[in-house]
């Protein structure tokens, strides 16, 4: 399942249960832009949500993000993986392990 979040109230609750992958990205960005179609492949058996730098600002600072994308993974509210960069679908499933 693919969400699109900007709302710091409701990204805490979403992320407080389960395994998400959270991929920040920009709409300026060229390489979250040839990650799109890999995140939307992701999405399809896991829960992923994507937040635009742009549009939730509070959210980028709370992690630090500094460039996109950035791959977060959380389990249960907890952070479990960060990756930033391009990367391909087969190491995306690989940071839920």
């Amino acid at each position: 399942m693919l969400k699109k979040i900007n709302n710091k109230e409701e990204f805490s609750k979403t992320i407080s249960s389960g395994t998400w992958l959270v991929d920040f990205s920009a709409k300026w960005c060229g390489p979250c832009r040839m990650l799109e179609p890999v995140i939307e492949s992701v999405s399809k058996n896991n829960d992923v949500i994507q937040i635009d730098i742009d549009e939730a600002i509070d959210i980028a600072e709370e992690f630090g993000i500094m460039s996109v994308p950035t791959l977060l993974v959380f389990k249960d509210g907890v952070l479990k993986n960060k990756e930033i960069g391009y990367m391909p679908e087969e190491e995306i499933l690989n940071l839920f392990k």
